[in-house]
């Protein structure tokens, strides 16, 4: 099992058109093409707090990522969606991005309680 988190700084002021996109187009776009999201947030503490939505996304393995993601990006929803949302300026000043191998840790972790 893998996981992508993604963290997404808008520009300023923007952070609520980048949290009304995640939730109206992006949700049901990656929920049509089979896209897990396990978590989704606004950092509160650390780099970015109250300006960043961090989310991360489950993926039985790296191919399985990279079909879906593509199927994603050539939906035509996607860039509709995202130009109507960018026409009176880019919505991101920073995009990161970083994936996860949880393999080695999967049987350790199920059934573990916090």
């Amino acid at each position: 099992m893998i996981n992508e988190i993604r963290e997404y700084t808008p520009m300023p002021g923007r952070l609520g058109d980048v949290i009304d996109l995640f939730g109206t187009v992006l949700i049901p776009l990656f929920r049509r093409h089979g896209m897990e999201v396990v978590q989704a947030g606004v950092t509160t503490i650390g780099d970015s707090c109250f300006n960043e939505l961090v989310y991360t996304m489950r993926f039985s393995d790296l191919a399985e990522m990279e079909r879906k993601w593509a199927a994603f990006l050539t939906d035509p929803e996607w860039p509709a969606a995202l130009a109507e949302r960018e026409k009176s300026g880019p919505l991101y000043q920073a995009i990161r991005r970083r994936v996860v191998d949880t393999g080695a840790f999967d049987s350790l972790l199920d059934g573990a309680t916090a």
